[in-house]
């Protein structure tokens, strides 16, 4: 069962009570790379880091240290749409692991020494990325199908734009884009609601209302590219994608099954099947959806020998064709949704990855599916539905291409 409750300010707070020793929680906010300006690319990962740095009572030692000296954690991302801060400890640390990401996200100093180390560090881990083309070539095929807009930039920044990057920005940032109409703060743990929200009236509750007074670039943009870069590579890693559904389309929860039938985590998938085990062409091969505010992208992702790069492609057309040109039997149909739901059940059973499904199911739809409710919508998908999104999306004039030679 969740709990929910709003702040004056505007902070959601989204609870599920678990019967553990450990609690998970965090805080989400609906700001990533996409709301950033041209001149700050870099900016929402830079800050991200920063947040670690200090604040107004806490050296950047005394940060780390708070979480990780009872034997907890805390950590932090950056996606295109959202920034969190989650932290994971024993349940008797709750209102120290709630004070902290409060204090870290409303209360950090960003100092001029610290940013400039920071941006070297993440120097260093753009250059780390570029030599796993297999992670790279996702972002690079983002900024191929949308080309100037803020959603194809890569999350990192690069060396010229972090160099320009001043605390005047940070702190604007945070000012303009750290809104608290637009964040969520999740937990998963043995603490009754009551208290939980008795805590972050104490420190969220502090924080001076924030409303979002802008509106996102919406992409609008769509192009068909290929591209081949030349890489020093043994093997050749390809993307072929196209433009799909927003996460608020009704049509999302059949793809996201066509990408599990595809290719999802199972080895007996139908691209697993037919470029490996049948044909021996490719070590790793994966379907994924990403659905964004206003967009969204289907791609599917090999890697192969060079010289098995275009009979690869044409066997995985061959099965986006089968989609469109064939139902899924009743058989069939049971398998697929099965295998999701059992994914989906077994992850569910991970607290610290429930956690931000939890948070980001809230954000997004101001509510949060309970696991039956989400099983019961899966079963109502039917073959009709699967074949009407393949026939829509697997137009193979409309692919796009992406490939490291």
């Amino acid at each position: 069962m969740y709990r929910t409750a709003v702040l004056d300010n505007g902070i959601r707070v989204v609870h599920k009570f678990v019967d553990s020793d450990v609690g998970h929680c965090g805080l989400i906010i609906n700001t990533g790379t996409r709301d950033e300006s041209n001149s700050q690319h870099g900016i929402a990962h830079l800050t991200e880091h920063m947040l670690f740095k200090g604040t107004k009572k806490r050296r950047a030692f005394h940060v780390l240290s708070r979480m990780e000296d009872v034997g907890g954690e805390i950590d932090a991302y950056t996606t295109k749409e959202e920034t969190c801060i989650t932290a994971s400890f024993l349940h008797e640390f709750y209102e120290r692991a709630i004070e902290l990401i409060n204090d870290v996200i409303f209360n950090s100093v960003f100092l001029a020494k610290e940013i400039e180390k920071e941006k070297e560090v993440i120097i260093d881990e753009i250059n780390s990325y570029k030599d796993s083309p297999a992670d790279m070539i996702f972002d690079d095929f983002e900024d191929l199908i949308y080309p100037k807009h803020s959603l194809g930039r890569n999350i990192l920044g690069t060396k010229k734009s972090l160099k320009g990057l001043q605390d005047s920005d940070i702190k604007n940032f945070i000012s303009e884009k750290y809104n608290t109409d637009q964040m969520v703060f999740c937990s998963i743990g043995n603490i009754k609601f009551e208290k939980l929200l008795q805590y972050c009236n104490k420190y969220f509750g502090n924080n001076p209302a924030n409303k979002r007074a802008y509106y996102r670039q919406v992409f609008s943009n769509h192009v068909v590219e290929n591209k081949v870069v030349k890489f020093n590579t043994h093997q050749a890693h390809c993307v072929l994608g196209t433009y799909a559904y927003t996460f608020n389309d009704p049509k999302r929860l059949p793809l996201f099954l066509i990408s599990n039938l595809l290719a999802g985590p199972g080895m007996n998938s139908r691209l697993n099947m037919a470029l490996r085990e049948r044909k021996g062409i490719s070590y790793n091969i994966e379907a994924n959806y990403s659905p964004y505010e206003d967009t969204g992208n289907f791609n599917i992702y090999f890697g192969s020998d060079k010289e098995n790069i275009e009979y690869a492609t044409e066997l995985i057309f061959k099965e986006l064709n089968l989609l469109k040109d064939k139902k899924l039997g009743p058989v069939q149909l049971n398998k697929a949704k099965k295998q999701l739901i059992g994914q989906i059940a077994i992850g569910s059973e991970i607290h610290s990855n429930m956690l931000l499904s939890l948070g980001k199911s809230f954000m997004i739809y101001n509510q949060v599916e309970t696991l039956k409710q989400t099983i019961n919508e899966i079963e109502t998908v039917t073959s009709e539905q699967i074949q009407d999104v393949a026939n829509e999306l697997f137009i193979r004039d409309k692919f796009s291409s992406l490939i490291y030679f």
